[in-house]
């Protein structure tokens, strides 16, 4: 084991993670901590805007939360001055950025740092196209590709992401890609949960649940999503269309609207934000993934294949990559394709699903096991903290 000094035998790593709200990159940021060797590892959390869904959880697991509260979109001398002061207080051995804003502000600090901390990467988002992104968003982006050759290490969740990002000016020399984890003793299949999600909808137990699970927000498609619903409902009476995350709700009018003009009412469940995303996705008998842009490593598709659910997605980011033979692989922004895999996957029956979906985990546990993705990073943690000391 790597030690620091006499007095101390733990690697002190501060994750400055944009903010922790209910994404999937904050998802497997807590992952990424529940797993971590706390015998070799010290981490400690530092949210750019506060604690979110996940503050809570994370002090839960006895790992200290600090909180900068910058207003979003807002970064002010004084907030950059708290961080800074934040950092140097918790004197990291390394330096963890989440998401582009965290990158930013880990490069940051690590300049007021005493001595030299090695400062990492990670990078969740696949922009396909800057002019899609918030203004903030892509001049961080583009911030990012001149300095990215000062960090020790950029990590990309895809091998698309980091793609793109080469070809946005991203230094080749110090980059890797470690794919998203996936908990299969938390997500697993469940006969309890598909009779109890049709009992809270109020539906028949031969009913047929095709999910949605992702937040409110122009590159998660919904739009599509309901047209490709829209194109069978008719022929197949006993789909229903069940929608989890951020702002999807019968408050969201721009979705409403929609389902109202389709003629969708009386077959779409929008759930909100759930908590309990371990019992709604296993009730599915299909989970898909309608996004247009921007998914890197979609952590959804990897917890319905732990699931034993089949999923249909569109080819974006790693999506086709993670699902490989076990499902159906679409073109985005195609809602007749997204309604023939349906149609597709309906035509197989239970049998055909059940036995795609056996597949699908086995996939999973094979590649994308939660425990040897933590492992991956604890080496290039250890690495990077041997390397300092030796110099």
């Amino acid at each position: 084991m790597l030690v620091k000094d006499k007095s101390a035998n733990k690697i002190v790593i501060v994750f400055i993670t944009t903010d922790l709200d209910m994404g999937g990159a904050e998802i497997m940021l807590y992952h990424l901590l529940s797993k971590i060797n706390r015998q070799q590892f010290s981490p400690i959390v530092v949210s750019l805007i506060d604690g979110g869904v996940w503050g809570n959880r994370i002090e839960a697991l006895k790992i200290p939360l600090h909180t900068i509260k910058m207003q979003q979109g807002k970064p002010t001398l004084a907030a950059v001055l708290r961080l800074i002061k934040t950092v140097n207080r918790l004197k990291p051995d390394i330096i963890q950025g989440w998401m582009y804003h965290g990158n930013l502000a880990a490069q940051l600090t690590s300049i007021f740092s005493a001595g030299k901390v090695p400062v990492f990467w990670s990078i969740h988002h696949c922009p396909t196209s800057l002019s899609s992104e918030r203004i903030m968003t892509r001049a961080i982006i583009k911030v990012g590709a001149n300095i990215s050759q000062f960090n020790y290490k950029v990590i990309f969740v895809s091998e698309n992401s980091q793609k793109l990002h080469e070809q946005l000016g991203y230094n080749s020399d110090n980059i890797c890609v470690i794919p998203n984890g996936f908990d299969t003793d938390l997500f697993k299949p469940s006969v309890t949960a598909k009779r109890e999600l049709r009992d809270e909808l109020n539906l028949s137990q031969s009913s047929v649940l095709i999910g949605l699970i992702g937040r409110f927000h122009p590159m998660k498609d919904h739009a599509n999503f309901f047209q490709a619903a829209a194109l069978i409902v008719n022929d197949y009476p006993e789909a229903h269309f069940v929608l989890a995350g951020t702002d999807v709700d019968f408050n969201n009018t721009n979705l409403t609207n929609l389902i109202t003009k389709l003629n969708l009412t009386n077959r779409v469940h929008l759930l909100g934000e759930r908590r309990d995303m371990n019992r709604i996705i296993p009730a599915l008998d299909i989970l898909s993934l309608s996004s247009a842009f921007g998914e890197a490593f979609p952590l959804v598709i990897g917890e319905a294949m732990s699931c034993c659910v089949t999923c249909v997605v569109t080819d974006v980011g790693d999506s086709a990559l993670i699902v490989g033979n076990t499902g159906k692989i679409v073109p985005p922004r195609d809602s007749k394709a997204l309604a023939k895999a349906w149609k597709d996957l309906m035509s197989v029956g239970v049998e055909g699903r059940q036995a795609l979906g056996k597949e699908a985990r086995e996939r999973v546990i094979a590649s994308f096991s939660l425990k040897s993705i933590v492992n991956r990073y604890e080496k290039l943690y250890e690495t990077a903290f041997k390397n300092i000391i030796s110099i």
